[in-house]
């Protein structure tokens, strides 16, 4: 990849830059780019441990149709994947990706719209306690979707939102207008809720992380004991609730996917591939 790198920033054959407020113009730019992304699949393809896992057959001709004709409207990107994935590290290279460009990007976690549950909670005694009892966590109906997608709404719209918080400390308490989120230009959008059927239409890209079951389960259970403080019994059945409940609402979002990513892929090579599309993005003559 650094070599398309390299050619890129080296060639002298290269397009005036385009008037991007003109229709011609961001004609002209969805055309240069289609021929870019082409040039990184065809690349991926042929990497001993290529990234792309699956790329939607439409995606190329609906961005371009979505940046000629809504040039003014945020660009909001979601990305997820089952627990353990690696959904939350592309997200975070992503974020630390797009600084380094010097761009505006916004991040949000839809983990926070998870419903205030700790009248639930104490009724039952403990976290555990409720989910022995049927209450699914992961289901659709135990987030906040009506307000997740108002939210998104805005941010694409470019307004500034206030976003629930929800406390991850076996509480089960949402506190609700408790962080501002602004609209940036680009707007990235990580959690299991981010395709669910309420809001998966309002990204203009989509992402699917996925791993190896192995390679999730090491993953979930060393941070359940290292990070929140579990012991191995509870981590272990915890993992075995997460894998149903993943295949449950998780995995068929896989299907709606513009990209299924490698999440145990090599950051470098992501790094680059990002680098390449800010490349060739601003690399005019």
């Amino acid at each position: 990849m650094q070599l398309l790198i390299d050619k890129e920033l080296s060639s002298e054959d290269k397009i005036l830059k385009p008037d991007f407020n003109s229709k011609t113009g961001r004609e002209l730019l969805a055309f240069y780019l289609q021929s870019k992304f082409k040039q990184i699949l065809a690349y991926d393809k042929k990497c001993e441990t290529p990234i792309f896992n699956e790329v939607s057959p439409t995606f190329i001709s609906r961005f371009s149709k979505r940046l000629i004709n809504s040039p003014t409207k945020r660009f909001l990107i979601g990305i997820t994947g089952e627990s353990a994935s690696g959904k939350s590290t592309i997200c975070k290279e992503i974020k630390r990706a797009i600084e380094h460009f010097s761009l505006p990007v916004t991040v949000l976690s839809t983990d926070n719209y998870f419903n205030d549950i700790s009248d639930l909670i104490k009724k039952y005694g403990s976290f555990d306690n409720l989910t022995d009892n049927g209450y699914d966590i992961d289901a659709p109906e135990s987030f906040q979707m009506d307000l997740l997608r108002n939210d998104l709404q805005a941010l694409s719209r470019g307004e500034t939102i206030m976003a629930p918080k929800y406390v991850p400390n076996g509480t089960g308490v949402s506190i609700q207008h408790a962080q501002e989120i602004p609209s940036n230009k680009i707007v990235v959008v990580e959690g299991i809720a981010t395709m669910y059927e309420q809001v998966r239409d309002i990204f203009d890209v989509k992402i699917y992380v996925e791993t190896k079951d192995d390679i999730r389960r090491e993953r979930y259970l060393r941070r359940a004991q290292t990070e929140r403080n579990q012991n191995e019994e509870n981590a272990i059945k915890q993992w075995e609730y997460i894998v149903s409940a993943g295949q449950k609402y998780v995995t068929p979002n896989r299907d709606f996917a513009d990209f299924v990513l490698d999440g145990n892929s090599d950051l470098k090579y992501f790094d680059q591939i990002l680098e390449y599309l800010n490349t060739v993005t601003n690399n005019f003559g």
